[in-house]
C-alpha cells in the first residue's frame, strides 16, 4: 500500500504519449478516461479506492469509477501546481487518486456523523464515505477554471464547463491567477462530475451535504471533520510528491492558513482593534505600514480563530509570528525577523515602546476603506535594541501599561502536525480493516434521522468570552457548548472530549489550554494568582467537584489508548456524571480504557504533587 504513493521523478504517468509525441510541438491530443487511467500505478490506486468502499463493482462504478472518469477527462495532463506538488502533466490527475485513497482510509478511522446513534452512523456510513471521497476529489477542481489558459489549435478558448476537450490542445498558466478564487470556482464544475441521482441522495443527509457544500466553497473551518480528512489527506499526498517527507507539506505554502490568517486579521481590525489611540491601543496606522502590538495581536487572532472552530493555529506566539511572515501577512525585519522593536510618540508627547508585527496595509483594507493615518510617529530603534527584548510585550488596555509575554505550555498535536502519523497508518493492508456497510439505495428516499437534541431541557446559552468572566462554570459551559455545535469533536484521534467507563474524559492539560486560548483575559487573572493559564483554569473546575476522584483522593485518571501499531497513555478527570456534558450519552471510544490499578499507581506519584496545590 505504502509504496502506491511514492512516485520516481520521472513517473511513467508523466511520459507523453505516442500519440501525443506525433502532435505539432506544443499541443496535447485529448485521452479518454480509459486510456488515462490505464497506467499501473493509478490502476492500483482505483483498485485500493474499491476495497475502502465495500461495494459490490457495480455499485462502485455508479457511484465512484464514473465520477473518477468524468474527473480524467477534464484535467487530461494538466499539473496539479506550476512549481510545487505534482507538477509534471498528468500531476492533477496522481494527485486527485492520490487524496481520494489517503481520505478514504482516513474516514475509516471515524464514526459519522459524530453525536447520532450507532444505527444511525450505521445507516448513514456509505453516504459518508461516498461524500469524503468528492470532497477529496473536487476540491481543488477549480484550478482548471481560473489558474490555466487553455486553447485549441486554432486559438479557441477552452473553458471546464464546456465539457471534455475535444481537439489537440495547449495550456499556460495565468500570470494574474489568484488563489483565492479555486473554492469560488468549484460551484462551476462539480454538477460535471457527479450525477442528479447523487446529489439527491446526498442531499438526503443534512449534516453532510452542509459539510459537502463548505468544503467545495473552501470554507474549511465549517466543515468539520469531513474538511479535517480532505486537509490531512491533501498534505499526504503533497508530502509524498515532494520527496515522502512529512515535514516539507508542513513546510510548503498553506493558503487555507494563510487565508484564515488574513480574515481574521480584518475581522479583528474591522469589530476589536483599537488603532491610533493615544496611549491603550492595540495598533498605529502609518502612511507606510500597520504596526500591531505583538502578543496583543496574537492572543486576540488565536482565540477569534478558535471561537469559529478553526482548528490548528499554533499555540505558541513566537510559532504564529513566523506562520504570519511565512505566509507574507507580516513583514520581515532587515534581518529577517518577524518581530520589530519600535517607539510610538504622540503628537501630545506621550511616547512608549513596544514590539510590533508590521503588516501592509494594502493586504487589510481598499483603498477606500482605509482608516485615517496615526496623528504621530512610530520609529524603529536600532537592531540592537530589539535584540535586548527576550521576549514580546503587550499593552494593557486598560492601564496603558505594558506587559511581559508569558510562556506558554505545549498543546495537543495538531491536524497539521498529524501528517507522520497518517502516512504510518496508510501503511497497513486495505483489506484488513475494510468493513462491509449496506448501501441505501439511490433511488430511495433516507430514513429521517432523529433530531439531535440538547445536552438537557434548558438551551444552553452562547458562550463568547466577552460575554461572562473566566470561572469553572464558564468552562464547563464553553465545554458543552462546544461539543454541541461541534466545534470539539469527541472520540477522535486528537479529541480533548472521549467517552470512557461510561462517562466522560477531559484530557489534561489539552482542554483547559484550549479554553485559555480562546479567552486571553485569563493571562491577567492566572497572573495575579501566579500561575499558568491552562492551571488557572483547572483549579477552577477542580473546585465545581463535578469529577470522580480515585481512591487514593487523586484527580488525574490514566487512559490507556491502543492502535494497530502502538500505545500511549492520557492523563484527565472522568466526570461524575455524563449529563454534565451529554443528554444521550455516545459509545465508550473503543480504542480508550482506564488503566489498571497498578498502572494508576505508577502515575501517583507524578500526579500527586500536582493534586495537592489543587486542592
Amino acid at each position: 500500500m505504502f509504496s502506491l504513493f511514492q512516485r520516481k521523478r520521472v513517473p511513467t504517468a508523466a511520459a507523453p504519449s505516442t500519440a501525443s509525441m506525433a502532435m505539432p510541438q506544443g499541443l496535447m491530443r485529448p485521452e479518454s478516461a480509459a486510456s488515462l487511467l490505464a497506467t499501473p500505478r493509478r490502476r492500483k490506486l482505483l483498485e485500493h479506492i474499491w476495497q475502502r468502499t465495500s461495494l459490490s463493482r457495480k455499485q462502485f462504478a455508479a457511484l465512484y469509477l464514473t465520477p473518477l472518469e468524468r474527473y480524467a477527462e477534464l484535467v487530461q495532463q494538466f499539473p496539479a501546481s506550476e512549481s510545487h506538488h505534482h507538477a509534471y502533466p498528468g500531476g492533477m490527475l496522481d494527485h486527485g487518486l492520490e487524496i481520494v485513497a489517503y481520505a478514504l482510509k482516513l474516514r475509516q478511522s471515524h464514526l459519522l456523523p459524530a453525536g447520532v446513534t450507532p444505527e444511525a452512523q450505521a445507516a448513514q456510513a456509505e453516504a459518508w464515505t461516498a461524500g469524503t471521497a468528492y470532497a477529496a476529489l473536487l476540491h481543488d477542481i477549480g484550478k482548471i477554471a481560473v489558474d490555466l489558459h487553455v486553447e485549441y489549435a486554432d486559438g479557441t478558448l477552452w473553458h471546464p464547463w464546456h465539457g471534455p476537450l475535444q481537439r489537440p490542445y495547449r495550456f499556460r498558466y495565468r500570470k494574474d491567477r489568484e488563489y483565492r478564487l479555486h473554492s469560488a470556482a468549484t460551484g462551476l464544475l462539480y454538477i460535471r462530475l457527479l450525477d442528479r441521482e447523487i446529489l439527491d441522495w446526498l442531499n438526503g443527509f443534512s449534516d453532510l451535504w452542509a459539510s459537502l457544500l463548505y468544503v467545495l466553497a473552501g470554507q474549511y473551518e465549517h466543515a468539520g471533520t469531513l474538511g479535517e480528512l480532505v486537509v490531512q489527506a491533501d498534505q499526504a499526498s503533497v508530502a509524498h510528491e515532494l520527496g515522502g517527507d512529512p515535514n516539507k507539506a508542513l513546510a510548503a505554502p498553506k493558503h487555507a492558513l494563510q487565508r484564515k490568517l488574513l480574515d481574521g486579521l480584518r475581522y479583528l481590525l474591522k469589530e476589536e482593534f483599537k488603532l491610533n489611540q493615544p496611549q491603550a491601543s492595540d495598533g498605529w496606522l502609518t502612511q507606510d505600514a500597520l504596526w500591531l502590538v505583538s502578543k496583543t495581536v496574537s492572543d486576540k487572532l488565536r482565540a477569534h480563530l478558535l471561537s469559529q472552530g478553526i482548528d490548528g493555529i499554533p499555540a505558541s506566539n513566537t510559532a504564529v509570528f513566523n506562520v504570519l511572515q511565512d505566509h507574507g501577512i507580516a513583514l520581515a525585519t532587515p534581518d529577517g525577523k518577524a518581530i520589530w522593536k519600535a517607539s510610538v510618540t504622540s503628537d501630545a508627547g506621550w511616547s512608549h515602546s513596544f514590539t510590533f508585527l508590521k503588516l501592509s496595509p494594502a493586504m487589510i483594507w481598499e483603498a477606500s476603506d482605509r482608516p485615517a493615518a496615526f496623528a504621530g510617529t512610530v520609529q524603529v530603534e536600532p537592531e540592537g535594541s530589539a535584540a535586548q527584548t527576550p521576549a514580546p510585550e503587550a499593552l494593557d488596555v486598560e492601564t496603558g501599561e505594558s506587559a511581559p509575554a508569558t510562556t506558554e505550555s505545549a498543546t495537543p498535536t495538531t491536524a497539521d502536525s498529524s501528517v507522520e502519523e497518517l502516512l504510518e497508518l496508510l501503511d497497513s493492508s486495505p483489506a484488513s480493516t475494510a468493513t462491509a456497510m449496506p448501501l441505501q439505495p439511490l433511488a430511495e428516499k433516507p430514513t429521517p434521522l432523529p433530531d439531535h437534541k440538547p445536552a438537557d431541557t434548558t438551551p444552553v446559552q452562547a458562550v463568547h468570552q466577552d460575554d461572562a468572566n473566566p470561572s469553572g462554570a464558564h468552562f464547563l459551559a464553553w465545554l458543552r457548548q462546544s461539543i454541541q455545535t461541534r466545534k470539539l469533536i469527541i472520540n477522535d484521534a486528537k479529541a480533548l472530549v472521549h467517552t470512557v467507563a461510561g462517562t466522560a474524559y477531559l484530557v489534561s492539560p489539552g482542554v483547559f489550554q484550549r479554553y485559555a486560548q480562546e479567552h486571553p483575559q485569563i493571562t491577567a487573572l492566572a497572573k495575579q494568582d501566579k500561575l499558568p493559564e491552562w492551571q488557572w483554569v483547572q483549579k477552577r473546575f477542580e473546585k465545581l467537584g463535578l469529577h470522580r476522584k480515585q481512591a487514593s483522593g487523586l484527580n488525574i485518571w490514566n487512559c490507556e489508548v491502543t492502535g494497530p501499531r502502538k500505545s500511549r497513555r492520557l492523563h484527565g478527570y472522568l466526570l461524575t456524571s455524563p449529563d454534565t456534558l451529554f443528554h444521550e450519552i455516545p459509545p465508550n471510544n473503543p480504542y480508550l480504557r482506564l488503566a489498571n490499578a497498578e498502572a494508576q499507581r505508577d502515575d501517583s506519584a507524578f500526579h500527586a504533587k500536582n493534586d495537592d496545590e489543587q486542592e
